[in-house]
């Protein structure tokens, strides 16, 4: 079974947020597009809390219940099954979705027979390398659909696609998700 993951597709990473990935919502009409192929697909979201150790090395963003903190308003999620929201903690950063704090993602997927995940997502260098490499611990299969993922720093980009990769992530287009076929 295969599962569409969203990463972090937030106001506050987008270009006007607190902490913006360069073109960050030019990734949403891709993930839109791909959303018809899968049945079951799955959100994650930065929650910090105001005092988060989070902002230690990074500008406040993603605040629990702020306007940053939600979902692009152009990305479906009315398609979005499930939402996994992660760093809620003080002390923790969240940045793999393995490290969600309101449900256990392992077991979701381990209860939905998921064995392929297609990742999408802000930002690659970060919690999407964080997300994929984790996926690879947990022994799924995972694919990174290169369109559908931005970063902040092109080299750091090109550095952590080279990580996913040699941890076994395929990276693919968009056009490998059409499973009509």
């Amino acid at each position: 079974m295969r599962l569409l993951l969203v990463v972090d597709v937030q106001n506050d990473f987008c270009p006007g947020g607190a902490l913006p990935v360069p073109k960050g919502d030019e990734v949403v009409p891709v993930i839109n597009d791909v959303m018809s192929e899968f049945d079951l697909i799955a959100a994650s979201q930065d929650w910090h809390p105001e005092d988060s150790v989070h902002f230690d090395d990074w500008p406040p963003h993603c605040v629990k219940n702020t306007k940053g903190a939600e979902l692009h308003s152009d990305l479906r999620v009315d398609r979005i099954d499930h939402f996994f929201r992660k760093g809620i903690s003080r002390d923790t950063h969240g940045y793999s979705v393995f490290d969600a704090e309101n449900r256990d993602f392992n077991q979701f997927l381990q209860e939905n027979n998921i064995s392929d995940i297609y990742i999408t997502g802000l930002a690659a260098e970060y919690c999407v390398l964080q997300t994929s490499l984790a996926a690879v611990d947990y022994g799924y299969n995972v694919y990174l659909i290169e369109e559908a993922v931005s970063g902040i720093d092109p080299e750091d980009v090109k550095q952590a696609k080279e990580k996913m990769r040699d941890k076994g992530v395929e990276i693919i287009s968009k056009k490998d998700v059409d499973f009509s076929a």
